[in-house]
């Protein structure tokens, strides 16, 4: 495999570089994310419509990884409830060294190849569930171990790098390889594969959500009203949908507390 992500960056003597043309640079680099992820695009959309199709029959996805990759699996996963009104357990993210690591960084934690399905287990996944590892490198053995396992016991398996060729893609029925280039700050791989990793992942959820009938329109009709700027959010809504006025749209939502509902029974008023 081609080791991208360690590659030496494209800039020298950065410790000798201005705050702004230490700031240009990495800006410079990050605009090439975007365009590294279009051309992974039917990557992402065969992974995209084969989970959509699983989470249809009632399976569910999980993130693992380690580190960054980890870390932005188990962001992904916590915004899926509050933002589509989905189970807590739907989208599950995992990260090696457990929920300590999420914060503080737990030694040698991506290293252990057997801990995957161990973590897994805790949640019963089973063969209509789908399985997605997160890994700039590609190599990390905690996310080889855990797809391993998994497709033995049927699980759909996916992965989001930033190499090509390496084991986790190997490991997968639907890889997702970006490759961004060398980093700014040579392999820290935090920066753009870690931003290439967060838009594939906001892709994969968002597009599932749509998938299972979770926005209407472009609305978040599902969304959790936990504080008062969702509460707005939500009365905005349904009193654009309605076309009604912003008072008898907040009624609506309070007695029904939820932007579909209060639609559907506004509509048959």
């Amino acid at each position: 495999m081609n080791r991208v992500t360690e590659q030496e960056s494209n800039y020298s003597h950065i410790d000798k570089m201005s705050v702004l043309e230490v700031l240009q640079g990495i800006n410079n680099e990050d605009k090439t994310v975007a365009f590294a992820v279009e051309k992974s695009l039917p990557q992402i959309e065969k992974l995209t419509s084969a989970v959509a199709e699983r989470m249809k029959k009632g399976g569910r996805l999980f993130y693992i990884g380690a580190g960054t990759s980890g870390r932005l699996g188990v962001v992904d996963a916590s915004e899926c409830p509050p933002t589509y009104g989905v189970p807590f357990d739907w989208v599950v993210g995992i990260i090696a060294g457990g929920d300590t690591a999420i914060r503080r960084a737990v030694e040698f934690a991506e290293d252990d190849a057997e801990q995957a399905w161990k973590d897994l287990q805790e949640f019963n996944i089973n063969e209509k569930d789908c399985l997605v590892g997160l890994a700039a490198s590609g190599t990390t053995p905690y996310v080889i171990g855990g797809l391993n396992t998994a497709r033995k016991h049927g699980v759909l398996t996916g992965c989001i790098v930033c190499n090509t060729g390496g084991p986790i893609a190997a490991e997968s029925d639907f890889p997702v390889e970006v490759v961004v280039g060398p980093e700014f700050i040579t392999g820290s791989t935090r920066m753009k594969s870690g931003t290439a990793q967060k838009l594939v992942l906001n892709m994969l959820s968002t597009t599932v959500m749509v998938q299972l009938g979770r926005v209407v329109g472009n609305k978040m009709v599902d969304m959790q009203l936990t504080n008062h700027k969702l509460v707005d959010r939500g009365t905005q809504m349904v009193a654009d949908e309605l076309r009604i006025g912003y008072e008898e749209a907040a009624e609506l939502l309070n007695r029904y507390g939820s932007v579909r509902k209060a639609v559907e029974a506004g509509q048959h008023l």
